[in-house]
């Protein structure tokens, strides 16, 4: 009996094999929704035991938003988390760890220090009891991050957790190496940092995009326009609102009957393909923002450098010189759209100091007072706010009421 790796196989010759279309539209599109299937259930967690290869690292999620690093062995991931964050992992140490780990925080003696290193715990080392040079060495061998570092930075007032996740190999989308782990904890960021080499961007753009997708992350999408509604009776109803160059009834129907699915309505708002339709019908699809960091650019040349600063979703940067650091934060801080909204407590300023951090889809008053306190919405009578979301300043609104980036809120509560 053939593996589920060896259909999967089996499947993706085929479709390799079959020219695209109008003709084979209907048969590719059973191929994918078979292929899709056959990828859920290789990267489900198992049912019993075994400790849940699909499942994630355990990191605690903290912050106000998490942004995960993803890339290939040795292409400077860790370094890169490093000098945005101080926060060290394995690709950081050499062989005299704890010689290394002292010597860095020698550079720092503002800093309470903690680290956690092969079962030595050094806490709140300062500079005074050290007595050591500053040394720091990068290992250059592949697979020298061997689990999940997290990191944190605070940038304009919101506390950013980076995660430096362990190099992503070829294949990770079926199961090898710990890919499903890596992947896993991707699918819980808020945006997508993937970091290349500036000597080979394209190709290992192309696969790990590949390996993203096997596991069902669509970088910068947005959910098809289309919508499916499973029924008791009636057969497949397929309508559009568009010209359609992808999908025809008999394609809808050949992928609804793989998940035997037999009788829903199917409207298409855009011109949906079949991995689209297969997307909406698994519904475990993530959508997510995507940077494309590529690194080491000290090692290309300047009209490479200006062909990639071309690109879309890309910022070219040197982790080791320290280049173009800041307009990776601007660029981590674009694709998360967060919203900093300031507090005024009643008969005092704003503080412009500790904003409250709000998501772009979610930043109604409402959404405020629930980021404050659960219990803030008992006692809402009104709000007063001041900026770009209103009119007047101040101006009385409800909680309905959709806040802007840098507004400033006050609550009145009830009597």
């Amino acid at each position: 009996m053939a593996t589920v790796m060896q259909k999967i196989k089996d499947i993706e010759d085929e479709m390799a094999k079959t020219q695209k279309n109008k003709a084979t539209a209907h048969h590719l599109g059973l191929l994918k929704a078979k292929l899709a299937k056959l990828r859920r259930d290789l990267l489900a967690p198992p049912s019993k035991g075994g400790g849940g290869a699909g499942e994630g690292f355990d990191v605690t999620k903290s912050g106000d938003a998490r942004v995960g690093l993803v890339g290939f062995p040795s292409v400077g991931k860790s370094t890169l988390l490093n000098k945005l964050t101080g926060t060290f992992s394995e690709a950081e140490l050499g062989n005299n760890d704890l010689c290394l780990v002292l010597g860095w925080a020698a550079l720092a003696p503002s800093y309470t220090l903690t680290f956690v290193w092969v079962g030595l715990n050094l806490v709140g080392l300062g500079a005074t009891t050290l007595g050591l040079g500053p040394q720091r060495y990068v290992a250059s061998y592949e697979f020298t991050t061997l689990t999940c570092i997290p990191g944190v930075i605070v940038y304009r007032g919101a506390k950013i957790q980076l995660l430096d996740l362990p190099g992503i190999i070829e294949g990770a989308k079926d199961g090898k190496g710990r890919g499903r782990q890596v992947i896993s904890t991707a699918r819980t960021c808020n945006c997508i940092l993937i970091v290349l080499d500036a000597i080979k961007p394209i190709t290992h753009k192309r696969l790990i995009e590949k390996e993203l997708e096997g596991f069902g992350i669509r970088l910068n999408k947005e959910p098809p326009n289309l919508s499916f509604r499973k029924k008791e009776k009636g057969g497949i109803n397929f309508t559009s609102t568009v010209a359609n160059t992808h999908l025809d009834l008999e394609t809808v129907k050949a992928i609804c009957s793989e998940y035997r699915i037999h009788n829903a309505d199917v409207n298409l708002r855009c011109d949906a393909t079949a991995d689209d339709l297969i997307d909406v019908i698994e519904g475990s699809r993530i959508y997510m923002p995507c940077i494309y960091a590529v690194n080491k650019i000290d090692q290309i040349t300047l009209e490479e450098l200006e062909i990639l600063d071309k690109l879309p979703h890309y910022c070219p940067v040197s982790a080791h010189l320290e280049w173009n650091l800041d307009g990776l934060l601007d660029k981590i801080w674009e694709y998360l759209a967060l919203t900093r909204i300031y507090t005024k407590p009643k008969g005092m300023n704003p503080d412009y100091e500790d904003p409250v951090i709000l998501s772009s889809k979610k930043k109604t008053v409402e959404d405020f007072c629930e980021r404050i306190h659960k219990d803030m919405l008992k006692q809402f009578k009104f709000a007063l706010v001041w900026g770009s979301s209103v009119k007047h300043k101040p101006q009385r609104v409800g909680k309905e009421h959709e806040l802007e980036d840098e507004d400033v809120v006050q609550i009145i509560k009830k009597v």
